[in-house]
């Protein structure tokens, strides 16, 4: 896949977060980072200490267990507010489609998420987990993209 100069791109896992422009053009993609940011996430059995809840059935006595929270995921997901947040910012700036890089689990979270500005400059969705790479290799990753 190419994209045009002046593209965006997010790059986004559960902790890290990129947001680059092509500043290449569609044949030779030269991908500059406009915006970066990390986010401290420990797992869940770090984060919470709490055992899971009880409820009890008021007719027969019974009790069953609360699922607990998974508070990692949850952080994993209010990332991804801050990441689009962030992308919307730099869209409002710019001119240009969008390309989103995300794995699986992430991109349908951000999916939810996404605004009206967003969807109609959305060019590309790739599910790959390229957040920890260099541009290069973020640029390959589109490259390869077909879509």
């Amino acid at each position: 896949m190419r994209i045009d100069n002046g593209t965006l791109v997010l790059a986004v896992d559960g902790a890290k977060m990129l947001i680059l422009r092509n500043d290449g053009d569609a044949k030779y993609p030269v991908l500059a980072t406009l915006a970066h940011g990390e986010a401290e996430n420990p797992p869940s059995r770090a984060q919470g200490t709490d055992a899971p809840g009880r409820a009890f059935s008021s007719v027969d006595g019974r009790r069953s267990a609360v699922s607990e929270t998974d508070w990692h995921q949850q952080a994993e997901d209010e990332f991804a507010e801050r990441a689009l947040a962030a992308l919307e910012d730099a869209a409002d700036a710019q001119e240009g489609g969008i390309v989103v890089i995300a794995p699986p689990r992430m991109l349908g979270e951000l999916r939810k998420q996404y605004g009206n500005a967003i969807r109609r400059r959305l060019i590309a969705e790739i599910d790959k987990d390229v957040a920890n790479r260099s541009s290069d290799d973020i640029a390959k990753t589109i490259g390869a993209h077909e879509g």
